[in-house]
């Protein structure tokens, strides 16, 4: 973190014109390159190489990064098309028909970038492939930039016409990167030092140039302290909850220490500290283990306290059906069908809660949420 002290430095030097795709432009990336003297000075191929990109039939892309030291880690690009051209090409495609003859997707709208601020995680949830890794080590606040230092290359290369699919070879235009979730692998509390001082980095309109609102960082919350870390950070908070009664939560969460009552009074007072007072809460529904009316209920009394208790916060609830991770570990979990999907978030908004089904991206290519998992460690699991 040091290393980006003298950022009036940076800034005299470095301030690029601005750009749609690259804010920060060339001089500004060779410049950051520069400083990183404990791998020659260099961002790629010395602080991290990319190694593999997969692309899934949605467009979603997915980047494999190894660091100096080995390890590896995943970064996703989601992109949402405003037009709806990449979901018509799809579509076309299945039917047999041809995209206008130049094979491409034009793109209109943004890309989200999951960001990883760990090698593996610690907390163990069940139906997570990251965490049956266990945490293998923390990622500095370079090597967490350098992800995004890489999603930028792969949407300027997508608008040159190199980044293809791996299925089809057909060319995919990513739109520009406008937001960013840490939600890849690793528990962000767990390393909430580098993760504020990456966030500090991109947030600055003199370098990455983006909004607080649209940093999002995502937390299962091992302890109480997991959002106080983050009460300064420019970002907007995400709570993993998955189940509010205590021991469904122990059963999806096994590493659990504090109740939920403590965890959500730590939620409570870190969001009457913060001038940014939206919260995400997150739920991984599993058939006939969470998804049930009993469980949305317990839910939205849950959630409708925290908003009395927080005055001006805003609560939004995001229900993500659950992706499958091959029987890692041995995970038995089902993805529930959408009809109970929809009953649970028709159950939320009945009892005034805002709640969205998030859509499944890049499942095809083991790159949707809860999917993530290194081939280092992955070929370990799949013995077991």
């Amino acid at each position: 973190w040091n290393e980006y002290s003298d950022k009036e430095h940076l800034k005299r030097q470095a301030l690029p014109t601005q750009r749609r795709t690259q804010p920060l432009g060339n001089s500004a990336l060779s410049l950051l390159s520069n400083l990183h003297s404990h791998c020659n000075g260099r961002i790629e191929n010395g602080l991290a190489t990319l190694v593999h990109v997969s692309t899934s039939s949605d467009g979603t892309t997915k980047l494999l990064l190894r660091l100096i030291d080995g390890w590896e880690v995943e970064t996703v690009l989601i992109p949402f098309w405003s037009d709806g051209t990449h979901k018509n090409n799809i579509k076309n495609k299945a039917n047999g028909k041809q995209n206008d003859g130049n094979n491409e997707i034009i793109s209109v709208g943004r890309t989200t970038v999951c960001i990883s601020s760990q090698v593996g995680c610690r907390q163990g949830c069940t139906f997570c492939a990251t965490g049956k890794m266990g945490k293998l080590r923390s990622l500095t606040t370079d090597e967490i930039l350098s992800q995004l230092f890489f999603a930028k290359k792969m949407v300027r290369l997508s608008h040159d016409g190199t980044l293809r699919t791996d299925q089809n070879g057909q060319s995919v235009t990513l739109p520009p990167i406008s937001n960013i979730v840490f939600m890849g692998m690793g528990e962000p509390s767990d390393n909430s030092a580098a993760v504020c001082g990456a966030i500090d980095i991109m947030t600055q309109n003199d370098y990455f140039q983006l909004s607080a609102s649209r940093v999002t960082v995502s937390t299962v919350a091992p302890s109480p302290k997991a959002f106080s870390d983050f009460v300064d950070s420019r970002c907007v908070l995400a709570w993993s909850v998955h189940a509010v009664r205590n021991d469904l939560r122990k059963q999806l969460v096994p590493t659990t220490k504090y109740t939920m009552e403590e965890l959500r009074d730590g939620l409570i007072d870190t969001l009457k500290n913060r001038s940014l007072r939206t919260c995400m809460i997150e739920v991984a529904l599993m058939d006939k283990v969470n998804d049930s009316l009993r469980e949305a209920d317990e839910l939205a009394e849950f959630l409708s306290y925290i908003t009395k208790e927080v005055p001006r916060s805003k609560l939004i609830c995001n229900l993500i059906p659950f992706n499958d991770i091959g029987g890692a570990g041995g995970t038995t979990f089902r993805k529930p069908s959408m009809e109970r999907v929809l009953a649970f978030r028709k159950r939320l908004q009945s009892l005034g809660i805002c709640a969205h089904v998030r859509g499944t991206r890049g499942d095809d290519e083991s790159a949707a949420c809860g999917q993530l998992v290194t081939s280092r460690k992955k070929k370990e699991m799949e013995a077991v």
